[in-house]
């Protein structure tokens, strides 16, 4: 069998970190590590895989693959499957990866473990750790079918740089018109100087505490002076303070900083379902029996309207 394969998540050329991230855990694996790319003028990343430990490049391009297509990605990569017979494929837990891995498992009629946080693959089964019970448990799934698929939360392995071969190999295009059931008409990214929520190392979020829009600009000064990214509370999002896209919990996106920071949210569970396997957790709240601080590191019983600006001021310096 042909290893792991690692499916790069990339935007125009951007590449997700947690693609590195993947490629390096694939790496402790002990078999041969492939990244597999599609897009349109893709091929240059082929070096960047191979700084990171990939022994192959499996890249495909044309039209077809400008944006992600459910059933162009899924045809291509099936016939590809059949060709190589890759042992694994890891995905990024993103919205576009759990959609591919999904249509993929349903197709091959093969397990998927989803929101992964650890892995051990050998000998032809996977053995894969999630947190479940909004992360009050860990569970480990087995996958024995073939290929082992699974999707990877961001930020839980570290990259390592591992010189790898990084030979290119551009497989037949197999997917075709007929393949494509839906159209990218437009597309609008959200512009910001601040880090991606998802892979960002440092968060700092605010929610129903910051009390309004007012409450939010302090949590943003904070979030700037760190390099951070500004995440919310559904109590937060639903309020229009923050834009949907910044909500994390279990409806929300899942966040693994090195440091979360909380201001003004009480910590339901499904908040913590979002942000409890963070590395550092600081925790700011009036209330001293909020359950935020029962997953903190470090918490602080005290109005945000005066820590924060406290602590600003104190990085400032």
């Amino acid at each position: 069998m042909a290893g792991t394969w690692v499916f790069v998540e990339q935007r125009d050329g951007n590449v997700r970190k947690v693609t590195y991230e993947m490629i390096s855990k694939a790496k402790t694996f002990g078999d041969e590590v492939s990244a597999v790319v599609f897009g349109k003028g893709v091929e240059g990343l082929a070096a960047d895989f191979a700084k990171y430990g990939a022994d192959k490049v499996y890249v495909v391009e044309g039209d077809v693959f400008a944006n992600y297509n459910t059933g162009a990605f899924v045809a291509q990569i099936a016939a590809m499957i059949q060709e190589y017979n890759p042992n694994a494929i890891l995905f990024a837990h993103t919205f576009n990866g759990r959609d591919f891995a999904s249509r993929l498992a349903q197709k091959l009629e093969a397990g998927l473990a989803t929101d992964v946080i650890d892995a051990e693959i050998s000998a032809g089964k996977g053995v894969f750790t999630r947190a479940i019970y909004a992360g009050k448990a860990l569970a480990k799934v087995e996958i024995t079918t073939s290929p082992i698929l699974a999707t990877v939360r961001a930020g839980v392995f570290e990259v390592v740089e591992g010189a790898g071969a990084g030979e290119v190999v551009k497989p037949a295009v197999a997917a075709t018109d007929a393949d494509v059931y839906q159209t990218v008409k437009s597309f609008e990214p959200t512009v910001s100087a601040r880090p991606e929520l998802t892979e960002a190392d440092v968060v700092v979020s605010g929610g129903r505490g910051c009390k309004g829009p007012e409450g939010i600009k302090i949590v943003e000064e904070l979030a700037d002076l760190l390099g951070a990214a500004v995440g919310g509370s559904r109590a937060a999002i639903d309020s229009g303070w923050l834009g949907h896209e910044l909500q994390v919990g279990q409806t929300g996106k899942v966040v693994n900083p090195n440091l979360y920071i909380a201001a003004g949210i009480s910590g339901a569970i499904q908040h913590l379902a979002g942000m409890s396997s963070s590395k550092f957790i600081a925790a700011i709240n009036t209330d001293p029996e909020a359950p935020i601080f029962n997953v903190a590191d470090f918490g602080v019983v005290g109005d945000l309207f005066k820590v924060v600006p406290l602590l600003c001021e104190e990085l400032k310096k």
